[in-house]
């Protein structure tokens, strides 16, 4: 069973013009994915919608089965879904371990240990515990995208969705960070899904989906 599964969705914000049309996708764990396409392809419209942020015009969008348009939205994104983004979006006057305790805090994760476990996903991640103490606008755009997917497990999530992970990033710190995603998806069984332009993560994905004018086509 696909973990999501997306099926003759479509979505329009003006009731006029369809920004995503006709798409139907599917979704495993342990499978890295990448989204491709041109600027207004449809791409951030597409994650936010997998991301619970909006709701399909048409069509259906299921996690586990579940239709999202059915379930409380605010729930799953706390607890099923993990985001990183672009711009790391992390709070600049926090420490990194600061940053990702307060995501277990928000999603409520039973945990007897925040910050233990805060400390071994920042490890997981290539974050050590000096580092770790440091607030984030101290450490370089490649330690605080780390930063950033330490935060997005800290949901304990099955699916991770990038978007645009490496688009700040030199050419080193693009690719620790697509090996990381691919770790996560083919050695912790994490559905990543990547929304990118970029080449190199293009030639590192599992499988490829690309988007036109928000209508699926082959390369």
């Amino acid at each position: 069973m696909s973990i999501i599964k997306i099926k003759d969705l479509y979505f329009t914000y003006d009731n006029e013009k369809y920004v995503l049309q006709d798409l139907n996708m599917e979704f495993d764990k342990g499978t890295v994915y990448g989204v491709f396409g041109k600027s207004g392809a449809g791409k951030s419209t597409l994650l936010s919608l997998i991301a619970g942020l909006e709701v399909a015009s048409k069509g259906s969008i299921y996690y586990l089965d579940k239709d999202l348009s059915k379930i409380n939205r605010d729930k799953y994104r706390c607890n099923e879904i993990g985001v990183v983004f672009q711009s790391f979006n992390l709070l600049p006057h926090l420490t990194a371990l600061e940053n990702v305790i307060l995501s277990m805090d928000i999603s409520d994760l039973k945990v007897k240990d925040r910050e233990k476990k805060a400390l071994e996903l920042l490890n997981k991640v290539g974050i050590d515990k000096s580092k770790g103490m440091r607030r984030v606008l101290q450490l370089s755009g490649g330690e605080q995208q780390r930063v950033s997917i330490a935060r997005a497990l800290a949901y304990d999530s099955e699916v991770i969705l990038a978007d645009e992970p490496t688009g700040n990033l030199d050419k080193d710190n693009e690719e620790d960070i697509i090996n990381l995603l691919i770790s996560l998806a083919h050695n912790d069984n994490k559905c990543v899904i990547i929304i990118s332009h970029s080449t190199k993560v293009k030639e590192n994905v599992d499988k490829l989906y690309y988007l036109d004018k928000g209508k699926l086509k082959d390369e």
